[in-house]
């Protein structure tokens, strides 16, 4: 199964430049939210606010795992450069370098053993130039002391969070202290699963599914910089380790369950659905059942999160490779979403729309008929909401082509469902922007079916006129009531005689 190159990790998601997000609104409605990180201390003045009044910090916090304590100096022994030995002696220095590379440092302690960090980190830079560009390096001696060096650095219990109540939307991460060694770290295993010499069937030895949990476990770190690189990781070890790929898919599969039913908490739920969307980007046909089982009970489920605007995208991009690798899948997810659709949240509800946009965009016209009238009822109610964001992004499916045409074509069932808030809204939405879409709205109806168009029309129009003659007929029987209540309690006070 092809599962695609992969770039080195960046700061930038690599999922931001996918087709799907070509649409400008759509775009905007998926800005990660970049609020000022703030301390938790400060009460809140407004429920409505949550952190917002909050001040800002005044730079990141920086913590550190729980490392292996030495209790006195750490001395290592200077070896001399791989380039200024003999090649026949480069494998044998290139495991003590590995070695003493398996020691571990208090960064947080900043003023001990300075120069020691610094020589391990001249250690690691030599060691990442040396597995890129040497040939002959790779032994079978020297797998497990990779694997070894790599599990002492980056395998550790993750700091905790300084802030009890961290909102990964509005706070700052807390920043791994130990970086400086941990990135050379990360650099240099992704440059040994690179290599030209490396040989999986050697390698499955110790990166086992033991490895596997242990690196999974790390996408809750708070630091960004170490998920992107985890990402990177990861990915390297799906790709050339066929064995691996199904425990994989299991175990991240068992983290989404726990973050939508238990914790609600988990760092890496971006990173690991960009993982996602590559590799259902190389199932087999026909998909599997347990592949649309995760689609349905996983993936679907996700979009309750309260925190799905920071990884919706990706999640949205996982959702459309499935729809194209198997249309009829089409049906379940749009009336799973419809399911799950935000009641009381407008950011929310955007999200939701424009990911609906992009399933119309692949959707065949035979799947559309079948989910046509649930989904207009929906945007029906989108089209009335008072929050001007949600109507705009709904009102916007009508500046879609693809979309336009299935309209057209079922024009007799969308029209019915669309025309009373459409007309309404003409007349009574606050928002002149709103309203001058709804005319373009039903311009484009009127062209499109004009007989019907007119029929709706009058039907309004009568429905309008009768509501108002029984809303009149109900305040003349209230103020007749009122007459008689009015009578009876002059008579009672002997104002009028009975």
């Amino acid at each position: 199964m092809d599962i695609g190159h992969r770039p080195k990790p960046t700061s930038s998601s690599w999922i931001s430049s996918r087709q799907h997000l070509r649409h400008p609104k759509y775009r905007g409605s998926r800005a990660m939210s970049s609020a000022a990180s703030v301390p938790p201390s400060v009460d809140k003045v407004d429920g409505f606010s949550r952190k917002s009044v909050r001040k800002a910090r005044q730079k990141r916090s920086q913590s550190s795992s729980q490392f292996r304590s030495q209790g006195k100096p750490i001395e290592l022994t200077p070896l001399p450069l791989l380039k200024d030995v003999p090649a026949v002696e480069q494998p044998e220095l290139f495991l003590k370098k590995l070695q003493q590379c398996c020691t571990v440092f208090d960064f947080m302690d900043t003023l001990s053993d300075l120069k020691m960090k610094e020589y391990k980190r001249s250690t690691l830079n030599e060691l990442v130039d040396y597995v890129t560009v040497s040939r002959g390096y790779l032994t079978e001696q020297a797998y497990p002391e990779v694997v070894k060096m790599v599990s002492y650095n980056i395998f550790r219990t993750l700091p905790p969070s300084d802030s009890n109540e961290f909102d990964p939307e509005e706070d700052e991460p807390t920043l791994e202290a130990s970086w400086p060694h941990l990135q050379l770290v990360y650099e240099f295993f992704i440059r040994f699963l690179e290599s030209q010499e490396f040989q999986p069937s050697i390698a499955k030895k110790y990166i086992d599914q033991k490895f596997v949990l242990q690196l999974l476990e790390l996408f809750d770190s708070e630091d960004p910089r170490e998920r992107d690189y985890l990402k990177t990781v990861l990915h390297r070890i799906y790709g050339k380790f066929l064995g691996l790929r199904a425990f994989i898919r299991k175990q991240i599969n068992n983290i989404f369950l726990r973050f939508v039913y238990e914790t609600e908490h988990f760092n890496g739920v971006a990173e690991l659905l960009e993982i996602l969307g590559s590799i259902i980007n190389g199932f087999a046909l026909p998909l599997k059942a347990e592949h649309k089982q995760f689609l349905v009970k996983v993936l679907i489920p996700l979009h309750t999160a309260r925190s799905l605007s920071l990884f919706h995208a990706q999640l949205a991009y996982c959702i459309v490779q499935f729809l194209e690798k198997d249309p009829t899948l089409t049906e379940p997810v749009i009336r799973g979403l419809l399911r799950f659709w935000p009641k009381t949240c407008s950011q929310k509800e955007v999200m939701f729309l424009g990911e609906l946009e992009e399933i119309l965009d692949v959707i065949e016209p035979t799947q559309f008929v079948k989910i046509q009238e649930p989904l207009f009822k929906q945007i029906s109610r989108c089209v009335s909401s008072p929050h001007f964001q949600v109507a705009e992004r709904a009102l916007y499916y009508w500046n879609n082509e693809y979309i336009m045409s299935l309209i057209e074509e079922n024009s007799s069932v969308i029209l019915p469902i669309m025309f009373a808030s459409l007309y309404r809204i003409s007349k009574e939405h606050w928002n002149p922007a709103i309203v001058a879409l709804v005319y373009n709205v039903l311009k484009a109806f009127m062209e499109m079916n004009s007989a019907l168009f007119d029929e709706l029309t009058a039907t309004y129009k009568s429905d309008r006129q009768r509501e108002k003659k029984k809303e009149k007929e109900r305040e003349e029987l209230w103020k007749k009531l009122e007459d008689l209540e009015l009578k009876r309690g002059l008579r009672s006070d002997g104002i009028i005689p009975t």
